[in-house]
């Protein structure tokens, strides 16, 4: 038997109803801010990632599906989006149209790593991105935005982390001081620390060793390197969000896993996710666009993971209650009556009642189980008599109450829906 491949996940339709929830609430919440959606194809030229995320990180370096088509160039499935969108903004010259540009987007991503809880090889994620603004209060947008998500979602239990990079000259000053202190406990590190400090030092934060941890304890801070524009510019966002009641806790080991962010970084954890407790997290990147060719443009974004979202709205049972697969269950007497049944079906689906009929030719002992199964909450019986007689028999299936309705009556009859 053919399987999914490893990391790959079905949305069965047993799921679907919990999957349009969220994508109707990312549409829903990002209106009302003004954020437009933005949809770019699922694979780029690799140069949009290796470049942007930085070809120190993990994700370049281990997790990226990346092969050559037939022209031989290197192709690579999206395993972020932010780098995408950024490039899309350029080509398309999105950010010339207007004085800050508001972008969402939803889809899926690709990342060849170890499939875990709430982790997948394909995987789904909602993003919004705030563009060409430098100003804190961009920062603070969209993470008003992202707390107004999961506040619409009923998610009560989680944490927000903030912290600051600072800008270039501040994070270098802290890069400087971190790895004069990580070389300082290097034989108390990891075999991947060790290896991060000479790529990639602020990745040594990230780390979730014991010994790691231990050695870290006594670590600079970054929030001590910041310089007094890059202080000012999260003070004023810590001073937003406090103002917004927008509760937060400071983090100084907080620094994201991708190359690009500055300023203000922050993330978004669950208890119930377990070990792998971060479901979303985003910063500023005002370098990105410069990476990939475009002019200088400041901008702020985060993502949240839509495959750990679900989890948390599961281990909450924060999820509403879903209607039925059907209203309507036409059961027919015989396969002589489908051509009025079909008839009286589509009466009813041009209401804009959603109607389900019967297919397999069986018996009605057995039609009444499936709209039973169905949670339909009408049963409408045709059979010969009903026929003859231009009528249909409805069964209210909740009180048992039947009666017969002239089929003329039928688009006017009051179903309660």
């Amino acid at each position: 038997m053919l399987q999914a491949i490893r990391g790959t996940k079905d949305i069965l339709p047993d799921n679907i109803d919990q999957w349009q929830y969220l994508e109707n609430k990312f549409k829903t919440v990002s209106d009302l801010y003004g954020y437009k959606e933005l949809r770019t194809p699922i694979f780029e030229k690799t140069e949009v990632f290796s470049r942007s995320i930085g070809e120190n990180t993990d994700i370049v370096n281990k997790e990226m599906y990346t092969f050559k088509d037939r022209d031989n160039e290197n192709i690579t499935l999206r395993p972020e989006m932010t780098a995408a969108l950024v490039r899309s903004v350029i080509q398309n010259s999105l950010d010339y149209n207007l004085a800050v540009l508001r972008l969402w987007y939803f889809g899926p991503f690709f990342r060849y790593e170890r499939p875990q809880k709430g982790r997948y090889r394909m995987f789904h994620q909602y993003g919004a991105e705030c563009i060409s603004s430098p100003y804190p209060e961009s920062d603070a947008e969209i993470l008003m935005l992202a707390n107004m998500l999961i506040s619409s979602l009923n998610i009560k239990e989680y944490d927000l982390l903030i912290n600051s990079l600072g800008n270039n000259e501040s994070r270098e000053k802290y890069r400087n001081e971190l790895v004069e202190y990580l070389n300082s406990v290097k034989d108390q590190l990891s075999e991947e620390s060790v290896i991060r400090l000479e790529k990639n030092p602020l990745r040594v934060l990230d780390s979730k060793d014991e010994r790691d941890a231990k050695a870290l304890e006594n670590a600079p801070a970054i929030i001590d390197c910041l310089d007094n524009e890059s202080a000012d510019h999260f003070h004023r966002v810590r001073e937003m969000l406090d103002n917004a009641g927008i509760k937060y806790k400071l983090d100084n080991r907080l620094v994201r896993g991708l190359d690009y962010y500055s300023h203000t970084v922050f993330e978004f954890r669950s208890d119930a996710l377990g070990a792998q407790d971060s479901f979303g997290g985003g910063g500023r990147y005002d370098g990105l666009f410069e990476q990939l060719g475009g002019k200088p443009t400041p901008a702020v974004g985060f993502a949240m993971g839509v495959e750990r979202l679900l989890l948390i709205l599961e281990a909450e049972k924060a999820f509403p209650k879903f209607p039925a697969y059907t209203d309507l269950y036409l059961v027919v007497g015989d396969q002589s009556n489908y051509n009025y049944a079909a008839k009286v079906s589509e009466i009813l689906r041009q209401r804009g009642i959603r109607t389900t009929i019967e297919l397999k030719r069986r018996k009605m002992k057995g039609q009444f189980k499936e709209a039973d199964k169905l949670n339909a909450k009408y049963t409408l019986i045709i059979g010969e008599n009903e026929e003859q007689n231009n009528t249909v028999s409805v069964k209210n299936m909740a009180s048992g109450e039947q009666s017969d309705i002239p089929l003329d009556k039928i688009a006017d009859h009051h179903f309660n829906l």
